[in-house]
């Protein structure tokens, strides 16, 4: 934007020698000002932009280290990455450059006359609108540092990282078969440790790239960490096998390949990692559980918004960890899978829930909502076993039999025959 403006400041500048002044002089509110009264504008313009612009840097500062105290740190990236709050700070910073660029062209009196007259009126009412601009950044950032606002992007993100990750038609599989053959051959195989060269954790994984490299082996490649894990320097990142009857010598640039496969950061995205999504989510309901906040209110909107995450992934096929390529199995993959969803959604929040009964309602209605989306068997179970334990924990720790009895008609209502 500052490159922007700063283009358009010279274009305007180098068209002045063009333009009919006769014209302009029928307008004399707008471009009648003279080569003081043009700096004095500008110069006022440009020192308003600069401070505007200094303070809504330390709004946006501030900003972010309440929703780091209030929240959880991990939703930081989604006020960084606030395509308006950038606008917004470009807006004023640009302005500033225009001003500054047209400023120094200014010439009057003994200097020989000379007044971007148009560039001058642009000026202007580019600081027109930098009122409706700054009123626009007020609200918004008002807007964005609400809970539900907080939760429900971070809800929008992970569905599309589940709608990206998880489609309902997922390419081969190993049959159960292949299966049951490649645990036959596990006991068989020599598996050797390929070492990681960088640290960090795992942000993608080029899986064709492997099963290239496990069908040029020919072998099978299995990995020791899923997108999300971390990795330690110089510590196990795959381990490879190969066949039986093939050659064993393995390539010297082995661990090269291998790690140009991983793209390892400092922190997780959710770009493929869509736990991490519900770990946002999970981390802003415990910070409202705590007993230094105590906001039960956020708690149950972050539980609201697990819930039609899991239900999201409920009807979806998860892909397996085995993965073939020449009628043999040649890669296994660490998979998420929906037992894993479900504990990492809801396992701290019941732990941190104690006594509270409306979380505990809550949780049961949620585990509701996931379980209409679904018939698969394994998928009921699950769901089923976090409500008992849901139920326990409210037997548990609930002081009254009023609250007791609530959770359990809550439960044998909503998820029947467990």
């Amino acid at each position: 934007m500052v490159a922007g403006t700063t283009l358009l400041a010279f274009a305007l500048i180098l068209t002045e020698p063009l333009l009919n002044h006769v014209s302009l002089l029928n307008y004399p509110l707008l471009f009648g000002a003279g080569a003081d009264g043009a700096r004095g504008m500008l110069t006022a313009i440009a020192g308003s932009m600069i401070t505007v612009a200094g303070l809504i840097f330390s709004l946006t500062l501030s900003t972010l280290a309440q929703v780091s105290s209030q929240y959880t740190s991990r939703v930081l990236h989604n006020f960084m990455r606030d395509r308006a709050n950038q606008v917004v700070l470009g807006f004023f910073v640009s302005i500033f450059a225009y001003c500054i660029i047209v400023l120094r062209t200014i010439r009057g009196g003994d200097e020989g006359r000379f007044i971007p007259s148009l560039a001058v009126g642009i000026g202007l009412l580019l600081a027109l609108m930098s009122i409706g601009v700054l009123i626009f950044f007020i609200h918004h950032m008002a807007s964005s540092i609400q809970a539900g606002n907080i939760v429900r992007n971070a809800t929008e993100e992970t569905e599309a990282a589940i709608t990206r990750l998880f489609p309902d038609e997922l390419g081969e599989e190993a049959s159960d078969a292949e299966v049951e053959e490649l645990l036959r051959q596990a006991g068989q195989l020599t598996w050797q440790p390929v070492l990681s060269t960088a640290m960090g954790y795992v942000q993608s994984i080029d899986e064709d790239g492997l099963l290239d490299l496990a069908c040029a082996l020919p072998g099978v490649v299995r990995l020791e960490h899923g997108i999300g894990g971390f990795v330690a320097r110089r510590a196990v990142l795959l381990s490879v096998a190969v066949y039986a009857g093939s050659p064993l010598a393995l390539p010297t640039d082995l661990t090269d390949q291998v790690n140009a496969l991983f793209s390892l950061s400092r922190q997780r995205t959710i770009e493929q990692d869509a736990e991490f999504g519900l770990r946002q989510m999970v981390d802003i309901a415990l910070k409202a559980l705590s007993p230094g906040i105590n906001d039960t209110t956020t708690a149950i909107i972050c539980i609201d918004h697990l819930g039609a995450l899991l239900a999201q992934l409920a009807d979806r096929q998860l892909p397996r960890p085995l993965r073939v390529a020449g009628q043999q199995v040649r890669l296994i993959a660490v998979r998420p899978s929906f037992e894993g969803f479900v504990t990492s959604a809801f396992d701290q929040i019941r732990v941190s829930a104690e006594a509270n009964l409306r979380v505990y309602l809550r949780l049961l209605t949620a585990l509701a909502t996931v379980a209409q989306r679904t018939q698969h068997p394994q998928r009921i179970a699950t769901l089923l076993q976090q409500a008992d334990l849901i139920s326990e924990a409210a037997q548990r720790t609930l002081a009254t039999a009023y609250e007791r009895d609530q959770v359990r008609e809550r439960r044998a209502g909503l998820l029947p025959g467990g």
